[in-house]
């Protein structure tokens, strides 16, 4: 039987799409293709991210506070290279994250907001 093999893209509108771009590329590193979309290649990701790596699907309780304080239906977890770093240039920029640095078993996590108020998980994975 034929079966998904695994997440090719994230999608979701915005209030103002250009204005939103421009704060994942200032704030997150995000790299803009010419067509306006990111393309993630986790073997050029560092050390925290080789090639081996995976991406999670899961749903949450429509009435569940995970996202919160985000009233959004989705929230998008990104593999970043150096959690420590990005949460001190958040600071700078003036963005507190909502909750973390948290270390999991898999490894360090944080959230922030973005300016149209979806939740971020940032995740950044345990070396294996």
């Amino acid at each position: 039987m034929a079966k998904v093999t695994g997440i090719g893209g994230v999608f979701f509108k915005a209030k103002d799409p250009e204005a939103l771009k421009q704060w994942y590329v200032d704030h997150l590193g995000f790299s803009l293709e010419s067509w306006g979309g990111v393309i993630f290649d986790w073997k050029a990701g560092g050390a925290a991210q080789s090639a081996r790596g995976m991406t999670v699907w899961h749903l949450a309780d429509a009435d569940g506070d995970w996202f919160e304080p985000s009233r959004s239906p989705l929230m998008i977890n990104y593999r970043v290279d150096d959690l420590t770093e990005l949460l001190a240039q958040l600071k700078a920029a003036g963005i507190e994250p909502v909750k973390g640095p948290d270390e999991e078993f898999n490894g360090l996590f944080a959230w922030v907001m973005d300016p149209e108020g979806n939740k971020v998980e940032l995740w950044e994975p345990r070396e294996s």
